[in-house]
């Protein structure tokens, strides 16, 4: 059979996206409280208020993703070769998410929605850069429904 053969959601899949998706939102939070207090509170100028939010927010992103939303054994021995590939994804994230907002900023849309907007882009992007490159350890556990020896 092929390695890329569809098989059913399991529920440590399930199980796995629900973590990855509060950790994400976890992130989505930090990015935007600092941003508001910087860009709003402070009256900063957007791109440095937000580029103080998503240092915040990626610092957290990594450790919950890691240690929580894809914890593997088989990570702990490749931690450098994990950080390197977080901090890639990161840097192409980074143009992606300035395009998305800077660019819908450029037509008038808040930056506040376009946070939003490129977060709903994110949802679906992150997940499967995290699950099947960065954080590559082992599959998440199967539920079968049988107990052992069965």
């Amino acid at each position: 059979m092929s390695k890329f053969a569809v098989r059913s959601v399991s529920r440590a899949d399930v199980r796995q996206f629900a973590r990855y998706f509060a950790a994400g939102t976890s992130y989505f939070w930090m990015v935007y409280i600092v941003f508001a207090v910087c860009y709003s509170g402070l009256h900063w100028a957007w791109w440095p208020a937000k580029m103080l939010g998503d240092a915040a927010g990626w610092t957290l992103s990594y450790f919950l993703q890691r240690y929580w939303a894809f914890a593997s054994s088989g990570l702990k021995k490749r931690e450098e070769v994990t950080l390197a590939k977080y901090v890639a994804l990161t840097m192409v994230n980074f143009a992606i998410d300035y395009g998305i907002v800077g660019g819908l900023r450029a037509m008038g849309v808040s930056p506040y929605l376009g946070t939003f907007v490129s977060a709903g882009f994110f949802t679906v992007w992150n997940y499967v850069w995290f699950r099947f490159w960065v954080f590559l350890g082992k599959a998440p556990a199967r539920q079968t429904g049988q107990k052992e020896g069965a």
